[in-house]
């Protein structure tokens, strides 16, 4: 039995993370507002980290789920240098280089997704 923990480590960070967005956490709120982006696109985003996060526990899904998310948390790395918000960069760093290993490590997998769909 293989034992693969960083997809549910990286479901629960999402989650939670989207789930912050989704319910409007006033920490939240203040971010995009100091960043200057607009209430529907932090909603968005949280809907975005709740379909990753759901996704990288369903194992046909995860690894695309991965690098989806990681693609999303370049976005999320930007904002962080432009804002020079540094400690947080490397959190929002972190997770995405974790991501996008978890995408990477299941590129195969993707692949025969894709293959799928294709067909």
């Amino acid at each position: 039995m293989k034992l693969n923990i960083l997809p549910g480590l990286l479901a629960i960070i999402f989650l939670l993370s989207g789930g912050a967005k989704l319910v409007s956490l006033p920490f939240e709120i203040e971010a995009f507002a100091r960043w200057g982006y607009p209430f529907w696109f932090m909603y968005l985003t949280g809907v975005l980290e709740v379909a990753g996060a759901i996704g990288l526990l369903l194992p046909r899904l995860s690894a695309l789920a991965g690098a989806c998310l990681a693609g999303l948390m370049v976005g999320a790395v930007l904002t962080h240098v432009i804002h020079a918000e540094w400690p947080m960069l490397v959190i929002a760093g972190s997770i995405m280089l974790l991501a996008a290993w978890h995408g990477w490590r299941g590129r195969e997998d993707i692949m025969q997704l894709l293959r799928g769909i294709k067909n």
